[in-house]
């Protein structure tokens, strides 16, 4: 039992920084952002392929948070400067991204003999064989924590107050003679950047690089930010950590059907099914609270 609990606290991690971005666009700019299908793998194979060429995985990372920030930055020039409606910069950026990542990986890479931020010669120095199982879910644990306060730390700031004004009110940023263009092609960025970094997490994590890695990833994002933020839409927390919680308890929901029965491969159909749901449910609730309103 604590070895599918620790699995499903390391899934629920790795796509819970996923999931924070996903909040920056989707509950914070009102953004249907599906290059995060693009940039979740192009972190991934960018951290690969560093890592294959014998950077230091730590710096694999930020190059795989940039990575995915850039793309998101051309997301939001598309968008602002070319006048291209939201879904439509996504869905290319997304398309491009898809070639992008062959060309960097070529295919399906495996990094099983090199070291990563989970299995190095360090750990295996000062961690004892009877900890070994408890590594990857620490060091994802540190890694969302410092994710989630910087998140929290950045949304404080006066960026971050105008990166949720764009999503409230445009108008009212232009009033206060901001571009509203510019905070939305940061908000982009900086969502992206949080998927790319995933990517690359995610990639350490498993071992390997796949192309299909990245399928579905907005579904699963935006999944685990609607789950966390109406189980704990009344909780005192911030809404970042009710999206990591709503990250582990997707995953959770996933393993329960896998061990009623459903397949593996049955993996889309789980998630899509769970989203409708979610989905139904959240609507419902809202209608309710309109008529008693």
């Amino acid at each position: 039992m604590i070895e599918i609990i620790i699995s499903i606290l390391e899934e629920g991690f790795v796509y819970a920084i996923l999931a924070l971005g996903v909040y920056i666009t989707y509950k914070i700019l009102d953004f249907p952002d599906l290059s995060v299908d693009g940039t979740f793998p192009l972190g991934g194979a960018v951290a690969v392929m560093l890592i294959l060429a014998g950077v230091n995985p730590i710096a694999a990372l930020f190059v795989s948070f940039l990575s995915g920030a850039i793309a998101g930055m051309i997301t939001g020039i598309i968008h602002v400067k070319f006048k291209v409606r939201d879904l439509l910069s996504g869905i290319i950026v997304m398309t491009a991204l898809y070639s992008i990542n062959l060309r960097i990986a070529g295919g399906n890479v495996s990094i099983f003999s090199k070291q990563t931020i989970f299995e190095n010669k360090l750990f295996d120095r000062l961690i004892p064989d009877t900890l070994d199982g408890y590594i990857k879910v620490t060091i994802l644990f540190v890694i969302i924590i410092f994710m989630k306060l910087l998140l929290d730390g950045y949304l404080n700031t006066k960026s971050g107050y105008l990166l949720r004004a764009v999503g409230d009110n445009e108008h009212l940023v232009t009033s206060l003679a901001k571009d509203k263009g510019l905070v939305k092609i940061i908000g982009l960025s900086i969502a992206n950047g949080f998927a790319g970094l995933a990517g690359g997490i995610y990639s350490q994590k498993s071992g390997f690089f796949e192309i299909s890695t990245g399928t579905g990833a907005i579904v699963i994002g935006l999944a685990s930010v609607i789950i966390g933020t109406n189980i704990f839409r009344k909780a005192r927390f911030k809404p970042t950590t009710a999206v990591i919680l709503g990250a582990v308890i997707y995953k959770a929901c996933v393993w329960i059907a896998i061990a009623l029965g459903m397949e593996s491969r049955d993996m889309k159909l789980i998630t899509a099914t769970l989203f409708l749901v979610i989905l139904v449910l959240s609507n419902d609730r809202r209608r309710r609270v309109k008529t008693n309103a």
